[in-house]
C-alpha cells in the first residue's frame, strides 16, 4: 500500500475529479494539492520534470496550451523553460500527477494505480 499519496492537480479539472472517485471508490486514502489554491510547488515540480521528463508533464493538447501565443509555445524547448511556463501557467500540467513514497505518475491511470496503490 501506497503511504503518504498526493495527489496535485486542480479541483474542477474532469481527469483529476474522475481520479479522487477512483482513489475514494477504492478506499486509497490521499491529500489533494490545488494548483490555484497553493501553487505550484516548484522544488517537485522540478524533481518530477527531471523523474519523467519535461515533454510528459507539459500537456500540449489542453486548452491552456492551445490559447498561449504561438512565440510562447515556440519558446518551451527544455527543462527550464518547460518548468518556468508551468509555474507561470499551472493550468498546462498534465493533470493529476500522483506523488506517493514509490509512486510518481501522470494522468488517469488506474490501470497502472491498481497494482502500486
Amino acid at each position: 500500500m501506497e503511504k503518504n499519496l498526493t495527489v496535485y492537480g486542480i479541483a474542477n479539472c474532469d481527469t483529476v475529479k474522475k481520479s479522487r472517485a477512483w482513489l475514494d471508490a477504492s478506499g486509497i486514502a490521499y491529500s489533494f494539492h490545488d494548483y490555484k489554491k497553493q501553487g505550484v510547488p516548484e522544488a517537485a515540480l522540478r524533481r518530477w520534470v527531471q523523474a519523467l521528463g519535461w515533454e510528459v508533464l507539459v500537456n500540449r493538447k489542453g486548452t491552456t496550451w492551445r490559447k498561449l501565443p504561438a512565440d510562447i509555445q515556440a519558446s518551451v524547448i527544455d527543462a527550464e523553460s518547460a518548468v518556468q511556463l508551468m509555474l507561470r501557467e499551472a493550468s498546462v500540467i498534465k493533470r493529476p500527477v500522483l506523488k506517493g513514497a514509490s509512486l510518481l505518475t501522470v494522468g488517469y491511470a488506474p490501470d497502472q494505480w491498481q497494482g502500486k496503490l
